[in-house]
C-alpha cells in the first residue's frame, strides 16, 4: 500500500524489457531486497541493491499497462516506498496497481499552480468524480472537473518541482490508478443482486 506522496525522483541508469535499474537516495534508506517501491505509481519488487541504485524486474503485463516501457537511461521517475503502519497517510490509499495509461491533454497556468487535463480510458473515468482522488504516475491528486473521457487536476508548485509531472508535456503518457474504494463498491453493488437465496 502507498499514499501517493512521492518521496523523490530517481534517474533510470539501465532499462531492458525485463529489468530497470534506478539511481536514488531517499527511498534506499532502510530498503531491503524484496521490498516494494512504487515507480511512476507501479508497485515493483526490489531485486538488487547497490550503493546508490536499485533494480526491479518488470513483466510483459507491467509494460503493457504502464508507461515503464517508455523509460530509457536518463529518464526521471517518481519513487515512493510502501507505507509503514503508524505513518501519516498524506495522500490516499494507493495500491500501486496501475490500471491503464492516459496522456496529458493540456497544461494551463492558474495563479501559482498549473491546471492539467488528462485523457483516460472510459474504464478509468467511471471511477473519477470531482473532489475524488486519482493517482497519476503515482502522485495522489484531487480531481477538479471530469467528463466521460478526461479529468483536470490543479497542481501546486511543490508537486511540479518534486515530481515528474513538472516535466510532462502535452501528449506524454502517464500511469493511472483510480480509487480502489470506488472499484470495490461497484463490485459489491454488482454482486448484490446475484447472490443465491436459500
Amino acid at each position: 500500500m502507498f499514499t501517493g506522496i512521492v518521496e523523490e525522483t530517481g534517474h533510470v541508469v539501465e532499462a531492458t524489457p525485463t529489468r530497470i535499474v534506478i539511481r536514488a537516495h531517499a527511498v534506499l534508506e532502510g530498503t531491503r531486497i524484496g521490498d516494494s517501491i512504487a515507480v511512476n505509481g507501479a508497485c515493483l519488487t526490489v531485486v538488487q541493491l547497490r550503493d546508490d541504485t536499485f533494480a526491479v524486474d518488470v513483466t510483459p503485463e507491467t509494460l503493457r499497462r504502464t508507461n515503464l516501457g517508455d523509460v530509457a537511461p536518463g529518464s526521471v521517475v517518481n519513487l515512493e516506498r510502501a507505507a509503514a503502519l503508524g505513518d501519516r497517510i498524506g495522500g490516499h490509499m494507493v495500491q500501486g496497481h496501475v490500471e491503464a495509461t492516459g496522456s496529458v491533454v493540456a497544461k494551463e497556468p492558474e495563479g501559482e499552480s498549473v491546471m492539467v487535463r488528462f485523457n483516460a480510458p472510459r474504464d478509468i473515468m467511471r471511477y473519477v468524480v470531482p473532489k475524488g482522488f486519482i493517482a497519476v504516475d503515482g502522485i495522489s491528486l484531487t480531481v477538479v472537473q471530469c467528463d466521460s473521457s478526461s479529468f483536470t487536476v490543479s497542481v501546486i508548485p511543490y508537486t511540479l518541482a518534486h515530481t515528474v509531472l513538472g516535466n510532462r508535456r502535452v501528449g506524454d503518457r502517464v500511469n493511472l490508478e483510480s480509487d480502489v474504494i470506488a472499484r470495490y463498491v461497484e463490485r459489491l453493488l454488482q454482486g448484490a443482486g446475484t447472490e443465491a437465496t436459500s
